[in-house]
């Protein structure tokens, strides 16, 4: 171990809002994400993706594609248009009720999902073991989505519980209003209602209506998947927890298409599957995982899990597992008049196949691993921050940190770097002390540094720093890129 890691004190306890004022600055000083247009002041919860942060999504995206189409015969992928014929969203009942019920803090002015605040209060009295309360406004809860006035039927709710805003202990309610969440613009010349279409507020529509260009084209039997990647907009009232929440946003959703009765099966083997891509595949740490399971259904679903992740603002969904029955193929067959109907080629049996949904943010979970990531060391009375990522996950996989910046030791440093550049994202990095170098890599979160040193000019050996333990060992240089395939894994 290098002296500069030599008195460490390690996790240093923080509270909530701290951690998210600290990420944000770390997330915008590093090169992770930039608030949009700055320099115009911005716009509310739009965000940009720098040079680290790009890297990182596209990590997070290819390793999500591949755990899919990659790990799965029967799933492919499509890249659908974020644009379609507004028919498609009356189908699907965007059009008519893409409505969320809010509710406005006349003290704070702040504006929050009704629904969520009491499914909120629900988990907190079951946390608190008030299981017999919990059942109670449970029940309320679930009688109020059959109410003749919903709205006023969440309100009485959150008074009659006295339910508070969490992030402020606020809570000076209005009445409840309706407010639909999709974005409208117009198509062409002429700014008339024959020219109005929308932008997609979920990547799923896009699936279905491809179902039999899929199944034809890449003769899939059911049961088969198909896999997107993709941009969404929802007109969100209610914004804010960085990227938690915005307006435009990237999601990760395979539609599973199955035979009818087989669906419960299914949706427990994706289910089991998704909770553990998140520990195997990204190293989450699973005590910051929980379960929570939808007693209100959507209208098109007979079963729904969320995965929940512990922010440091409160626990809140990263992804959802859905049961959609064949409400959407069937949807799409009578407003298209286009037979959605799948042949079974061995049986002759036709039916409308049922569809369990894994629908994932990959927003949401960019800062879940953030949030999981980060740490707060203390070296020598000193605060350090470390972003402890799993090296399939880090933006940066090495650094290469030549002692001098001229010579033979500099050059050597030049052809390791762009070696490696050929399979890994590599900084080279020769400004201020090797310590200092070491913590600024920490900070970004690069798992391994490779210092070049006189004696890697003697024996053509090279120091690898390990950035979660500062551990340090010496190997052949020819060995580098075993030694970090074995990392990566």
């Amino acid at each position: 171990m290098s002296n500069t890691d030599s008195k460490r004190v390690q996790n240093v306890n923080l509270p909530p809002e701290k951690v998210m004022h600290k990420l944000v600055s770390l997330a915008k000083r590093r090169g992770f994400i930039f608030p949009s247009s700055e320099i115009y002041e911005g716009l509310s919860s739009c965000f940009d993706y720098g040079p680290l942060g790009s890297e990182m999504k596209k990590n997070i995206k290819d390793l999500w594609w591949n755990a899919m189409t990659r790990r799965h015969q029967n799933i492919v992928g499509i890249d659908a248009s974020i644009m379609m014929n507004p028919r498609v969203w009356e189908a699907s009942g965007h059009v008519a009720s893409f409505n969320d019920p809010m509710i406005d803090d006349k003290a704070t002015k702040r504006r929050y999902r009704a629904d969520h605040l009491i499914e909120n209060h629900i988990e907190k009295l079951r946390r608190d073991g008030k299981d017999d309360t919990a059942l109670k406004v449970q029940t309320a809860y679930e009688q109020a989505s059959t109410a003749a006035d919903l709205n006023r039927a969440l309100y009485d709710i959150i008074i009659a519980e006295g339910i508070k805003a969490q992030d402020t202990g606020s809570g000076e309610w209005t009445e409840v209003r309706q407010f639909n969440l999709m974005f409208q613009c117009g198509m062409g010349a002429l700014a008339d209602k024959a020219s109005i279409v929308y932008l997609r507020p979920e990547t799923a529509q896009g699936i279905f209506v491809n179902f039999h260009n899929v199944r034809e084209s890449s003769r899939m039997k059911v049961p088969f998947g198909i896999a997107q990647i993709g941009k969404a907009f929802r007109n969100e009232i209610v914004k804010g927890n960085f990227i938690f929440r915005m307006v435009e946003f990237e999601q990760m959703e395979m539609q599973y298409f199955v035979k009818p009765g087989t669906q419960a099966e299914a949706f427990e083997a994706w289910r089991e599957e998704r909770f553990n891509w998140y520990t195997s595949a990204l190293g989450i740490n699973r005590d910051k995982l929980h379960w929570y399971k939808h007693d209100k259904l959507a209208h098109y679903a007979d079963l729904a899990y969320d995965i929940k992740f512990e922010f440091p603002f409160g626990i809140e969904e990263i992804e959802g597992i859905h049961s959609r029955t064949d409400f959407d193929l069937k949807q799409h067959q009578e407003y298209s008049g286009k037979n959605m109907e799948y042949i079974d080629q061995l049986t002759n049996e036709r039916y409308i196949p049922y569809v369990v949904e894994t629908s994932a943010g990959c927003d949401r979970l960019f800062l879940a691993l953030l949030s999981d990531a980060y740490s707060e060391d203390v070296v020598d009375g000193e605060p350090r921050i470390s972003l402890r990522f799993s090296p399939k996950v880090a933006p940066v996989k090495a650094a290469v940190l030549p002692l001098l910046k001229k010579g033979e030791m500099a050059e050597k440093a030049a052809r390791i770097a762009d070696d490696l550049r050929q399979l890994y994202m590599i900084q080279q990095d020769d400004a201020g002390s090797i310590g200092k170098r070491y913590r600024r890599q920490d900070e970004i979160g690069t798992p391994f540094c490779l210092t070049i040193d006189h004696e890697t000019l003697e024996n053509d050996t090279l120091t690898i720093r390990h950035r979660d333990t500062a551990s340090q060992e010496r190997i052949s240089a020819s060995s580098i890129r075993e030694f970090l395939a074995a990392g990566m894994v």
